[in-house]
């Protein structure tokens, strides 16, 4: 798990804040190659709808991951950061590794990624991050949510069933462990073919700790109904050789879930009405059609938009919009003073990670519960390092840096 704290230039705009989400997936980026230089399509794509917030999962490679930042920056905002690369977790200690993997990009100018963490199961992990808002008065009133992004277990049959089941049973056992009244927003690709399924049973049941809604409230069974043309995300695509499925567009595979108080009563909330398959114009004539063909033509999504679509996934994104009402900080986050744990949980040492390679020769303090000074270390490297924490007892510590401007961060020590 990694903790991120910055120092924030504050500068008061509106109130009243608005934020564009997109979950996208990238189709085995950048590994397939049957389309060159599809990157463009992409720019095509994000220049469009200019989302704050994008979560995407089949990236292949770290290189990969840090393109694709690239990307965001210079079609989105220079402001763009991305979440700590970290390849799968979850694995079937066999040959078939598994290369894709979940990642979020964030305009750092409005959210600060505290931390992430990784759930595993027995084939992806889920990716968890949590953010907050970049506001103006954060430190006494803070507004959180956790960011979700997912991949779950494609293919019919029962076997895949069960696995996608056994996946969300993973994230719900760690949901067990956060305030019920946590803000939870999940993005995945859930190669879900009807809502009866146990896997979306699991996501929507009350019993839960945290329950998920469907915001579009388009529950059914979606698989090859056209009556569900409007949210089908998959296949963009007729034509095979291009990678990726090639049945036409048939299927609802790709989500955004909230979890239910974002709904209405979070202090950051789904926007009416502002679910969107990007790129979909909901006709009902694009049923097994290639999202670029005439058939799915509309007024919203112009046949350039579903072009660059159609070349560079298999996949269409989701997108919807939140609202908090919140003053903002206008400045960027200055990543000079970014201090990182790699875990927060440790028994005999702490991995403090300093990416801005600024922290040299400054003094980190250790601090008890109760505010008194235990430990000073002085920074003697760059970039990754450990500390020796192993005559502390167990309990909750503080990790400081005196002459920062910055907040503290926690961490327990636990054998």
């Amino acid at each position: 798990m990694v903790f991120c704290i910055a120092m924030l230039c504050m500068t008061q705009i509106n109130a009243q804040e608005t934020f564009k989400v997109m979950f996208y997936n990238l189709l085995n980026y950048p590994n397939e190659d049957a389309i060159p230089n599809r990157e463009q399509y992409l720019e095509t794509v994000l220049a469009d709808y200019q989302p704050d917030l994008f979560m995407v999962c089949e990236v292949n490679t770290e290189t990969g991951a840090n393109t694709v930042l690239d990307i965001t920056r210079s079609s989105i905002s220079s402001n763009y950061q991305m979440a700590t690369y970290v390849n799968n977790t979850s694995d079937d200690s066999g040959s078939d590794q598994n290369i894709l993997q979940n990642m979020l990009y964030y305009d750092s100018s409005k959210f600060i990624l505290e931390s992430q963490t990784e759930v595993a199961t027995d084939l992806r992990d889920f990716n968890v991050y949590v953010l907050r808002l970049n506001t103006t008065d954060q430190a006494t009133n803070p507004i959180r949510f956790h960011a979700v992004v997912c991949h779950l277990k494609a293919a019919t049959g029962a076997d895949n069933v069960l696995r996608r089941f056994q996946m969300v049973q993973e994230l719900q056992t760690y949901l067990e462990t956060l305030p019920a009244d946590t803000n939870v927003l999940l993005g995945g690709d859930l190669n879900i073919y009807t809502a009866t399924e146990s896997a979306f049973q699991e996501l929507l049941d009350i019993t839960n700790n945290i329950t998920f809604a469907d915001p579009v409230n388009r529950i059914g069974s979606w698989s090859n109904n056209s009556s569900f043309v409007d949210v089908f995300t998959q296949s963009t695509r007729t034509q095979s050789g291009l990678g990726g499925a090639a049945g036409g567009f048939d299927d609802r595979f790709d989500f955004i879930l909230t979890s239910e108080n974002m709904l209405s009563t979070a202090d950051i909330t789904y926007v009416d009405n502002s679910y969107q398959v990007y790129g979909n114009n909901g006709q009902s004539s694009c049923y097994n059609s290639a999202i670029n063909s005439s058939d799915c033509a509309g007024s919203t999504f112009s046949f350039a938009i579903r072009d660059a679509l159609h070349n560079f996934s298999d996949h269409l994104p989701v997108t919807l919009s939140l609202e908090a009402n919140a003053t903002l900080s206008t400045g960027d986050v200055e990543l000079s003073n970014t201090l990182l744990l790699k875990e927060n949980i440790v028994s005999s040492e702490l991995t403090i990670i300093d990416p801005s390679l600024k922290l040299l020769n400054e003094d980190l303090v250790i601090y008890n519960n109760m505010g008194q000074k235990l430990k000073t270390i002085t920074v003697n490297a760059q970039g990754t390092f450990s500390v020796d924490v192993s005559e502390l007892s167990n309990g909750l510590y503080i990790l400081a840096i005196p002459n920062l401007n910055i907040n503290p961060i926690k961490f327990i020590i636990a054998d």
